[in-house]
């Protein structure tokens, strides 16, 4: 779990606790991630439990104890094995779009041209959207890459659905063929003895 790696990264600097972890990781990846509190918790217990990371409560005068997260030899261990491997594509090449491009198809030409045409309106909005983050943005390498990636990976996302508008008419098509063949049965063959 990437999240879990990036935590374990951020101890590995020293012992800290929650919300300073979570202004710690917005500072080093900046705004955009949205990492949630709730869930930097959940990460924290789990590398816990994980014999990852140890805990110890210290306690405040005017506030209440608050509990101080400390990376272990195996969170270092597992952080040395992580950043020594590559990352690997962890949803394969599945995009709901895809499952949206073939129910459209079945429905007719009209919902097929509305589906591509809502997607490509949705990624010109999410560049619009990254190049007004790139201007206002702290211009720290992290925070740069991570909105080139962004906007490189929407870019990408709508040359597919130029590809999809351009392949409407054969999507169509064999949908169409599809469903002028008979159905196959879902019974098994039987055979002659």
């Amino acid at each position: 779990m990437p999240l879990q790696h990036a935590v374990l990264a951020l101890l590995a600097e020293g012992p800290s606790y929650g919300w300073d972890l979570r202004a710690s990781f917005d500072r080093a990846v900046g705004p955009q991630w949205g990492l949630n509190v709730g869930h930097l918790y959940q990460v924290l217990d789990r590398l816990r439990r994980e014999g990852l990371a140890t805990t110890q409560v210290q306690s405040q005068s005017l506030r209440p104890d608050r509990t101080v997260f400390q990376i272990t030899t195996a969170g270092r261990a597992e952080l040395d094995s992580w950043l020594s491997s590559p990352v690997n594509r962890t949803r394969g090449y599945r995009d709901d779009f895809f499952l949206k491009l073939m129910a459209a198809a079945r429905r007719d030409p009209d919902t097929l041209a509305r589906v591509i045409h809502l997607q490509r309106q949705r990624y010109l909005q999410e560049l619009r959207s990254l190049a007004e983050l790139r201007a206002t943005a702290p211009a720290d390498a992290i925070t740069a890459m991570l909105v080139d990636a962004a906007t490189l990976h929407t870019e990408a996302d709508l040359r597919v659905v130029d590809l999809a508008e351009e392949s409407a008419h054969r999507l169509l098509h064999e949908v169409a063929v599809s469903e002028t063949r008979p159905e196959a049965s879902n019974e098994p063959e039987t055979r002659a003895v």
